[in-house]
């Protein structure tokens, strides 16, 4: 595993912010990392980077515990803050270059070229950081993240106050990146976690309330299914009433019905099986999955200490 977090516990005077985390990343998978303002999001990429240290528990990159093998831990992570801190005095090329120095990049020149072309930064090299707009300037915090070519790459809310088609452009680029790095990134844009992420991580009150795939977090925000289907002609609307389970049924006319049943067992399959035995012709059926959004908000709202 390139990241492998245990009890993971940050004490600020009487407050915990973190509360005994654990979890894992491998190679090549694009985890999002979600939670309200306060949660504990930050706080755990800080310890991550080497910024701050744990008060117990322990955390490893690539097999170094960051506490115990601070130096050896950094190199295998490119870290970009929330906040850029950027020196906005230094030319684009001239700020790479003494990043590159500074990392003991290998063959400088040309890992820098390579970043300027990966991150669209060519006609901008030779301008001052400070000139620039917040799109380019994440993409120059990009670069000076990848310039060592880190096996881990950590992004707290990258795409903070750009424009769409900023955003859009540094979504493509995490997605790249997250092909061949383990990528961790932070964001309160649920579009986000649903175009990059293999699997989300949400955390509440300095406590991990969920970890898994999309598909199946969208599937825990209902407390029952929604199904709705077209059949070609009218049906007899007494007989899906009738079915196991289900709680209510809405006509749309034309054939188009929803339906409301408890989650016993998969409500399309006892349709399917209804209209081949009745000889209607099923057009169309799809079950209604709850939004990351709502999962989010359910997690959060109910949780407590």
């Amino acid at each position: 595993m390139s990241v492998q977090v245990h009890e993971l516990v940050k004490i600020y005077g009487n407050q915990k912010a973190l509360d005994g985390i654990s979890f894992e990343v491998s190679k090549g998978q694009i985890l999002g990392f979600l939670g309200p303002n306060g949660a504990g999001k930050t706080t755990t990429m800080k310890i991550l980077t080497g910024y701050l240290s744990p008060s117990s528990g322990t955390a490893r990159i690539c097999g170094f515990d960051v506490s115990e093998h601070p130096v050896e831990a950094k190199r295998k992570i490119g870290y970009l803050p929330e906040h850029n801190p950027l020196y906005k005095d230094m030319y684009v090329r001239e700020y790479l270059q003494t990043f590159a120095r500074i990392t003991d990049t290998a063959q400088p020149t040309k890992r820098i070229n390579e970043l300027i072309e990966l991150t669209g930064l060519g006609r901008e090299q030779n301008k001052q950081i400070g000139s620039l707009s917040k799109g380019y300037r994440q993409r120059v915090g990009l670069c000076q993240a990848l310039i060592h070519d880190p096996e881990v790459l950590i992004l707290d809310e990258p795409t903070s106050g750009l424009d769409p088609n900023q955003i859009q452009d540094i979504r493509n680029l995490i997605k790249g990146f997250g092909k061949e790095k383990t990528l961790i990134f932070s964001t309160h844009i649920m579009q986000e976690v649903k175009a990059l992420c293999d699997r989300v991580i949400i955390i509440n009150q300095g406590r991990i309330v969920a970890d898994d795939s999309i598909e199946t977090l969208e599937s825990m925000g209902l407390d029952r299914q929604i199904v709705h289907v077209e059949f070609a002609g009218e049906v007899v609307e007494s007989i899906i009433k009738a079915l196991s389970g289900v709680q209510n049924v809405k006509h749309h006319g034309k054939g188009r019905y929803t339906i409301y049943a408890n989650l016993k067992s998969d409500l399309r399959e006892t349709i399917f099986h209804t209209a081949v035995q009745n000889r209607w012709t099923l057009l169309e059926m799809s079950r209604e999955k709850s939004s990351v959004e709502d999962v989010f908000s359910l997690l959060t709202k109910t949780t407590k200490n």
